[in-house]
Parts: structure tokens; sequence; C-alpha cells
């Protein structure tokens, strides 16, 4: 007896969530940057659904952002994570707004060193997130690794790409969500100074990142919680 054909159609998943995180290159004198150590572990790691592929930008002001911008093209991507390393802090810190101002209190990785200067000049003022910025962090504490909100990406480099990449998504790219996480030293980055720096395992971040992009890629709806600050 010839069987007959199955009435159920074949199985077919979703396409993966295509991500692109970046990190940065070295800069004042650093011999690593944290940043970039944590996305290549998380560029390694297999998380269900998703597709992720890491880039390295340079710490220079304009050059940071065209590299961004080839970045994306070459990759389409749906969700876009960008690092940064916060030597001071003590947790990976998911930010909430980029401002539209370039004010570096050190030269750049080529010796630029705006003062007060507009990213886009005829961009508005400051973009939101378009990251679940709370869920992101709750997500990363759930896995066990310290974050919070943090309301400053400061007026160096990382926040020259945050705007950047806003503005690109606000201007070209309205299917794309993104934002950024600013992450700890690691631990041999904090000893090298006196006295020593906060610190993170790159491992540990990968950990908290991998948690915040599987987040992000499930909700568009944020938490509504403290997240706040005082100063």
């Amino acid at each position: 007896m010839s069987s007959s054909p199955s009435l159920i159609p074949p199985y077919s998943a979703n396409p993966p969530t295509k991500v692109l995180v970046t990190g940065f290159e070295p800069f004042e004198n650093e011999p690593a940057n944290a940043s970039w150590q944590a996305a290549q572990l998380l560029a390694e790691r297999s998380l269900p659904g998703l597709d992720l592929t890491a880039v390295e930008l340079s710490c220079v002001f304009g050059t940071a952002l065209t590299e961004l911008r080839a970045a994306l093209t070459a990759t389409s991507p749906d969700l876009v994570l960008c690092l940064g390393q916060a030597g001071g802090r003590p947790d990976l810190t998911v930010e909430r707004v980029a401002l539209n101002v370039d004010d570096a209190r050190i030269p750049d990785n080529a010796g630029n060193q705006p003062v007060d200067e507009p990213i886009v000049p005829t961009g508005p003022a400051a973009y939101f997130s378009t990251l679940p910025v709370k869920a992101c962090v709750a997500a990363s504490r759930e896995a066990g690794i310290p974050a919070s909100v943090s309301q400053t990406a400061g007026t160096f480099v990382c926040n020259h790409v945050f705007y950047g990449l806003a503005h690109l998504i606000a201007t070209e790219l309205p299917g794309t969500r993104g934002g950024f996480v600013h992450t700890p030293c690691t631990p041999s980055l904090a000893t090298a100074h006196t006295p020593a720096r906060p610190s993170m395992s790159a491992h540990d971040m990968a950990t908290g990142l991998a948690a915040m992009l599987t987040t992000a890629a499930h909700t568009t709806t944020d938490l509504r919680e403290t997240g706040g600050a005082t100063h």
C-alpha cells in the first residue's frame, strides 16, 4: 500500500535575529579594551535564535562612525549593541540617552580633541535607546551579572558612536533597533591602575550581555520600574 502524503507541513523555524555587536580598540595607552574582549567572547557563544557578528571600531571621532556604517551595510542587523569601556564603573551599564555633542577630555587615538561640537549639526539634541534598557538590566541581573541603567554615555567616542547609531536608525534604518552598554575594566586592566579600578571578567560580561540580547530580541516593551538617578 502506498503511503499517503503527509498533511503536516514541513517544519519551518523563524529566521534568526541578526545581531551586530561592536567594541572598541584600546585607547589612552591601555594594552586592551574590555569592550572588544567581551564582544569577541559574546560572538563565540551559541545563542538560540540569534546570529551574532562582532566588529571592532577605532577609538577615533568620525572614523568609528564610518566603520559602524560599513558594518551595518555588511550585516543588515535587526539588533545592534555597541559596547565601550568605562573604567570607573563596577557593572554593566545600559545607556538610556545619546547626546548630540563631542566634548573630549582627552585626545582620541588620532589626536583629535573636539570641544562642544555637534555630532550631527542638523540632528536633535538627543536620542533615546531603542532597546528595552530596564528589561536588559533585569535580564543581566537574573543571569547573576551586576547591571544598572546609566543616564549618560559621556561625551567621548562612546557617545559619538551611540548617537551616530541612533541617528542612522532614526533616519535610514527604521527596521533596526540598537543601543549602547558600557563595560567595566577586566581585572588585568583594573589592577594596572593605582588605586585599582572596579573590574569584571570578560566572561561574566559576555554572560550578562547575552542575557540582554536574548531579552531585547524578544521584547520591545520596557519594564516600568525604578531606574532613575538623583544626580
